[in-house]
């Protein structure tokens, strides 16, 4: 009579593991090889979202990414700017788009903790930062960017 509850533990546990391996990674054409670099030191169940801004429909590749983790290519030359605008995608417009729509979605209670890495450029990560700990109250400790961007403080 015991087997049951062992499974269900190690369900459990494993179920655990997972959630405390979860992320939210954005990406642009500058910083694939960071990307890359980094989703190598992820474990193999982390789950979570990627997205990766490119220029063109042409420039999307293949990641290699955990197989829990959903890899989406955005493209600005097939996007608007901003609403209304008639402009075209400014670089990191995207990428914030995406990222802040996802995160009001997918981040909007404790239940499971994400862990946040930004390797786009500056303007679309300083508009993700801002939305993450403004209106979703995310702590910044939980959020890594590149230190040269200057957008997180020192002492999180």
């Amino acid at each position: 009579m015991s087997t049951p509850v062992e499974t269900r533990s190690s369900r459990a546990e494993r179920r655990a593991a997972r959630q405390r391996a979860h992320h939210l990674v954005t990406a642009d054409e500058q910083s694939l090889t960071e990307l890359e670099v980094f989703l190598t030191t992820l474990p193999l169940c982390a789950s979570g979202r990627i997205f990766i801004e490119v220029p063109e429909v042409s420039d999307i590749g293949v990641i290699d990414a955990p197989g829990r983790m959903t890899v989406t290519w955005l493209a600005r030359g097939s996007r608007s700017g901003v609403p209304g605008s008639g402009r075209a995608c400014a670089p990191g417009q995207a990428l914030a788009r995406a990222t802040c729509a996802w995160a009001d979605e997918m981040m909007c209670d404790d239940e499971i903790e994400t862990n946040v890495t930004l390797l786009g450029g500056y303007l679309g990560t300083a508009d993700i930062i801002e939305h993450l700990t403004g209106p979703l109250g995310i702590s910044a400790a939980r959020i890594h960017a590149p230190e040269r961007f200057g957008l997180l403080p020192a002492d999180r």
